[in-house]
């Protein structure tokens, strides 16, 4: 359906309305704050208050439960299906089509989800040609009502009011995609509900569920129980990752954890009715340690004795498949992609490929000894006929593969997808061949990463700002927009301990993801500036914060820099992302206020000054935390070391 066609049913809907129950309207005009920000958004005076919330339209088990979720909890007022005189939420089907279950064919899935919602004195009308689209629409109304909708209980003294609004909305992008890492930390199945909740409510429609490591594997397989009753499980460690001490002779592994094929199925019919598709990752032939430590007749040479904890172990430990010893591997294969394709019905199984240290393979006779039968030049070579083993295996099943972007080294599959996270270099070539591309490029997609000023952080490393987030591009100049299925934030677990500290690391860096790969690239004709957004941002802190959902405040605090200046002196140079923040400062240890020393520009670091100090305000009140960084660490910033992405 065409945006114009959508508009003239809105108008012939206002017909139904005119002689539906009394209106509740008013003069005042609440505010708009919606993320993603729609394609069409008319805001009009007055508003609109229910006391009711009466629906005329198809009675679907999803629409009921949208309300019983989302709307009753806060207000304490049931959903009603009524006929269309007494109604004042009206739903209308266009037209209903037999949709593809995964989001791989863009016109389509992009039809589906188009919607319009219409808000005056009668109440609000919503037309769409699916119900995907009418999920997306409440979503919508969702945002129009005050932040105290999101919350779990009750709410009294309040009036549910939205503005008179007229919207036409359309994704820009197919694949709206957010991953988890479910095997550095285990998410309880509770858990990974939740998260699926938060994606909908920002119209996210592909849950990548990455679910095996050299950490833990997390997804029953029940013809290889080892992989969980071994595979599953680690020696409990706390503290930073990397620096974790190794498990120990005769420890006992009890931290863990494993989904069975009854919690996959309930978390797959929950992520359905919020129209998310979800993608399991089964990450081969690297990042295969607990596999091996499942089944030492997987390596190249020898199998380590425990799962890995955090501790350093790359090219020390085997973590590679011996993809020489190929009948045993593909064997396992098998087995693996079998259960793991009867399970999940999406079109797509992810492979990993990413990462693949290649030292094992050329010390190992029964690699190289492959590599000489069939050919091969190198071990990239040898990857990319694994690879191909791996696409053959998926087809067999009925399904397709993705792969990250190292799957191009040695060559690519013949019908894969791409996912392109070491920058968008990997989605450029992979486009220039003719595939499918999702991108996903480090750093701004990457929400594991530090954003914020790191000394009031918990540790990670690197940076993605919510500034870097919010001005991604996902379609790279000169390459055809209908390869680029869409883009996805990553959230990789090695320095998330708790799913409290992932809600952290995902919002609001997940909001700003969610806008452009809904919206679109921002262009130079936008009208919204990154004030705007940041506005739109502090009304959904409230909105998080009325649901108890963690949410990182680092857009306040201010973030220090340094160099170098021309007679040897430090230059310290302080920013805030929040545009109308003003920065205060100190280098004599103090703490700084609107009394002390305002931030104007650049400026050198006094003669033995052991730190800067520095507090940001707003309307002469306290905005940010208080950062405070040492001079060694302003020394190290001046030396502008390249940032790391990724394990290797």
């Amino acid at each position: 359906m065409t945006m114009k066609k959508i508009l003239l049913s809105l108008t012939a809907a206002a017909t139904v309305l005119s002689c539906s129950a009394a209106p509740a309207a008013s003069g005042d005009t609440p505010p708009v704050n919606l993320i993603p920000q729609p394609s069409g958004l008319e805001v009009k005076e007055g508003s609109y208050t229910f006391d009711r919330f009466d629906v005329a339209g198809p009675e679907d088990p999803v629409i009921r439960r949208f309300f019983d979720q989302y709307i009753t909890p806060s207000t304490g007022i049931p959903v009603r299906f009524v006929k269309d005189n007494k109604a004042n939420i009206h739903l209308i089907v266009e037209e209903r089509i037999d949709y593809p279950d995964t989001p791989a064919d863009n016109e389509l899935a992009l039809d589906r989800a188009e919607y319009s919602l219409m808000v005056d004195g009668q109440g609000a009308t919503i037309v769409s040609r699916s119900g995907e689209g009418l999920f997306y629409a409440l979503q919508t109304l969702r945002q129009l009502l005050p932040s105290q909708i999101k919350s779990p209980v009750k709410v009294g003294d309040i009036k549910w009011s939205v503005p008179q609004v007229s919207i036409t909305d359309r994704p820009a992008f197919a694949w709206r995609g957010m991953h988890l890492d479910v095997s550095r930390h285990f998410f309880t199945k509770e858990e990974v509900m939740r998260y699926i909740d938060q994606m909908a409510e920002y119209k996210m429609n592909v849950f990548h569920w990455h679910l095996t490591d050299d950490q833990g594997w997390r997804i029953e397989i029940e013809s290889l129980p080892r992989l969980t009753g071994v595979g599953a499980w680690r020696a409990p460690r706390v503290g930073n990752w990397w620096t974790r001490e190794p498990q120990r002779p005769g420890e006992a592994a009890t931290y863990g954890g494993f989904y069975t094929h009854e919690d996959i199925k309930e978390v797959l019919a929950y992520a359905a009715e919020r129209f998310i598709t979800v993608i399991p990752e089964i990450d081969v032939p690297g990042h295969s340690l607990a596999a091996l430590v499942a089944y030492p007749e997987l390596a190249c040479a020898k199998a380590p004795a425990a799962v890995n904890v955090g501790n350093k172990f790359y090219e020390i430990d085997e973590n590679t498949l011996c993809v020489g010893n190929n009948a045993v591997v593909l064997a396992f294969m098998d087995k693996v992609l079998t259960e793991v394709a009867e399970l999940f019905p999406a079109e797509y199984i992810h492979i990993g490929g990413d990462e693949c240290t290649k030292v094992f393979w050329k010390k190992c006779p029964k690699c190289q000894a492959l590599m000489k039968a069939k050919g091969l030049k190198n071990e990239n070579e040898l990857q990319s006929y694994f690879i191909r083993q791996m696409e053959t295996l998926l087809k067999s099943k009925g399904k397709k593969l993705i792969g990250w972007d190292e799957i191009l080294e040695g060559g690519l599959a013949p019908e894969a997808t791409v996912m392109s996270w070491r920058g968008t270099a990997g989605g450029v070539e992979a486009a220039r061949q003719g595939h499918h591309v999702i991108m996903t490029p480090a750093p701004a997609c990457y929400i594991d990463l530090y954003q914020g000023e790191p000394s009031v952080e918990p540790d990670t490393y690197s940076m993605a700002r919510l500034s870097d987030s919010y001005g991604v591009q996902l379609v790279p100049e000169g390459v055809s927009r209908e390869l680029i299925l869409g883009g996805q934030a990553n959230l990789w677990a090695e320095s998330v301990p708790t799913f409290r500290h992932a809600e952290y690391m995902a919002w609001p860096r997940g909001w700003a993801l969610a806008e452009r790969f809904w919206s679109g690239d921002r262009t130079e004709n936008d009208t919204e500036d990154w004030a705007g957004f940041v506005r739109r941002v502090e009304a959904h802190f409230a909105r998080a914060k009325a649901a108890d959902i963690n949410y990182a405040p680092s857009v306040y605090d201010a973030y220090a820099g340094a160099w170098n200046g021309p007679n040897g002196e430090l230059i310290v140079e302080l920013n805030c992302e929040t545009p109308d923040a003003e920065i205060y400062y100190s280098f004599d240890n103090t703490i700084p206020d609107l009394h002390g020393l305002r931030y104007t520009g650049p400026v050198a670091l006094p003669l033995n000054a052991s730190r800067v100090t520095v507090a940001t305000y707003r309307d002469g009140q306290p905005l940010g935390r208080v950062v405070r960084v040492e001079t060694p660490e302003l020394q190290k910033r001046a030396k502008r070391t390249k940032p790391k992405i990724g394990n290797l």
